[in-house]
């Protein structure tokens, strides 16, 4: 497999998300020593499977919707959802320092939503316009 076969496959973004998310928990709850633990495990999780939905979810949405709906309301859905399964699951698990644990996962898969959503609508509005 090549390097860059590798860089593009699922499984590795997957587990990028994991890494990165899960490590920023374990930094932002750093000062709880083993308390830290359960937060940076759930978030890397939680963070691997936002990766393996979002795009998919952004694509049926976009698909559905048409407009200045199409640029609002994916991404609107998307950030509403994760922060919720963000708070609820942090809340359950008792994650010392929920906002800054949540702060930097949110922020990037909202702004991911935000890019990707206004990526489709246009390639959408551009078919529409010149089918052909």
């Amino acid at each position: 497999m090549s390097l860059a076969s590798a860089a593009r496959a699922t499984v590795t973004h997957v587990a990028f998300a994991f890494l990165c998310m899960g490590g920023w928990a374990l930094f932002a709850n750093r000062a709880h020593g083993a308390d830290a633990l359960w937060p940076a495990l759930a978030q890397g999780t939680m963070s691997a499977l936002i990766t393996l939905v979002l795009k998919r979810s952004l694509e049926a949405m976009s698909r559905r919707a048409s407009g200045p709906t199409a640029y609002i309301a994916p991404p609107f859905i998307s950030a509403a959802t994760i922060l919720t399964v963000l708070i609820v699951a942090h809340s359950l698990i008792g994650t010392p320092e929920m906002f800054a644990t949540i702060a930097v996962p949110w922020s990037v898969s909202t702004l991911y939503a935000i890019v990707y959503a206004a990526a489709l609508a246009r390639g959408r509005r551009t078919l529409e316009a010149d089918p052909g």
